[in-house]
């Protein structure tokens, strides 16, 4: 049986938001598993030499914007290049998505709902009663998620999934690893999928 496909990010990048439906559809498609992996993108950027978005110089800014506007375009996806909420601290919706991977989520689905909080409906995502409202609207006990959301053992799942993602070489978000292989980004869905073997979408 083939190993899950490692699958590293944080809800409060563009770039995950943009590939996620689109790995969700490659995984199924090759009749793989997905281990979802929310980490602690703050602390990769500390150990890798990556650097916040606010903190980029202003031609690195703007280049990002043109990409970001390309690949709205071009995937068709909903996008709001300027949202409100954003740049924000990702640890919140990471650690509500531990939370509900600990009750028997499907990360796939509730991941994709609230990176659509940040990219698309204009939420807070470290806001704690959008957080429940989210899990709510997803058919969990919100408030029961919200809580465990706040323990030591979810504390513990982020600072592992952020040492593994170390490990992995993880520089930025999404980091994918398929048999060992590892792919930085969206725009590398199609190695994955050829490494998959499966065509690309």
């Amino acid at each position: 049986m083939s190993a899950p496909i490692e699958y590293y990010y944080s809800h409060l990048s563009p770039w995950t938001y943009l590939g996620h439906q689109r790995l969700l559809d490659l995984a199924a498609r090759a009749g793989r598993e997905i281990t979802f992996m929310p980490v602690d993108i703050a602390t990769i950027f500390a150990q890798s030499g990556g650097v916040p978005v606010a903190q980029r110089p202003i031609q690195r800014k703007r280049y990002r914007m043109a990409e970001l506007r390309r690949w709205r375009e071009a995937l068709g996806v909903e996008l709001n290049l300027e949202p409100t909420f954003f740049p924000r601290p990702d640890q919140p919706a990471a650690r509500i998505a531990i939370a509900a991977q600990r009750a028997g989520a499907d990360l796939g689905a509730f991941s994709l709902a609230l990176m659509r909080g940040c990219w698309v409906e204009e939420s807070d995502l470290t806001d704690e009663a959008t957080l429940t409202a989210i899990a709510d609207e997803s058919a969990f006990d919100g408030a029961a998620l919200l809580a465990d959301s706040r323990s030591d053992a979810v504390s513990e799942i982020i600072a592992e999934n952020t040492r593994l993602a170390k490990e992995r070489d993880m520089f930025g978000a999404p980091w994918y690893v398929v048999d060992g292989e590892r792919f930085w980004g969206q725009d590398r869905l199609d190695f994955v999928a050829r490494r998959l073997g499966v065509e690309p979408a």
